[in-house]
């Protein structure tokens, strides 16, 4: 989707193909914003595809190749992409959802909150059904850990780098979830954006999986795992009522 920086994304569909336009699920894969790699979530993109849905892995750019705005950027151009050319790999490019993992999630909810990452690419986040978000960082300023001061502790306004302060009513629905003994990116955070997200008359709720810590709630999509907590069940239910 972006050859001059060299990022691509792999696209899994259902084992017995596309027979109609599917249901589209990009999922950004977290890591810290200095891990990840898309092959490593093949098992999210089995997962969702064998429910029925066309599912996007994008890669995107990580410190210290980036710092923040760039992993939004590149997040975007993505989602761009996958608007204008999914139908041609049997996606619906009107039935887009988004998800993501950690800072995944953070990328997700980023492009969905906060107009100007997705106007920049001439699109809208009005082309995001809505988001399902796992375990990840919405207010985490003051920067405290190694990967946020490296990520964002340069950018001149910090406040732009939270997405509670990009609240608003007109926003995706959101489904928020994470893990009781995530101690890295703790519960509050998703909660926090719930109920900022319902004060101000938006569409939000929030999921707690109990003893589930934060690499967890997402080696739950993947089969062997999958009967400690319907994360995956979850997800898909989610989706299904805003297709």
């Amino acid at each position: 989707y972006d050859a001059e920086r060299g990022l691509g994304l792999d696209i899994w569909i259902p084992k017995n193909g596309v027979t109609e336009k599917l249901p589209v699920v990009v999922f950004i894969y977290g890591g810290g914003w200095r891990n990840g790699d898309k092959s490593h979530y093949a098992f999210t993109g089995r997962a969702l595809a064998n429910r029925g849905f066309l599912v996007v892995l994008p890669d995107y750019r990580l410190f210290p190749d980036t710092r923040f705005p760039g992993f939004l950027e590149d997040s975007a151009r993505a989602l761009a992409w996958v608007h204008d050319h999914i139908g041609k790999h049997g996606g619906d490019s009107g039935r887009i959802f988004l998800s993501g993992q950690s800072a995944g999630a953070y990328n997700a909810i980023m492009l969905a909150l906060d107009r100007q990452w997705l106007g920049r690419e001439g699109k809208s986040p009005d082309l995001i059904r809505a988001v399902a978000a796992l375990a990840g960082p919405y207010d985490f300023y003051p920067f405290d850990s190694e990967s946020t001061k490296q990520s964002f502790g340069d950018y001149h306004t910090p406040a732009m780098t939270q997405p509670v302060n990009f609240v608003r009513p007109d926003a995706p629905p959101l489904w928020l979830s994470s893990g009781s003994h995530d101690t890295q990116v703790r519960p509050r955070n998703s909660k926090i954006l719930r109920d900022r997200i319902l004060a101000a008359g938006g569409d939000a709720e929030y999921v707690e999986y109990p003893a589930i810590a934060h690499l967890e709630i997402e080696m739950a999509l993947a089969k062997p795992f999958r009967d400690k907590d319907p994360v995956l069940e979850d997800m898909v239910a989610f989706f299904e009522r805003h297709k």
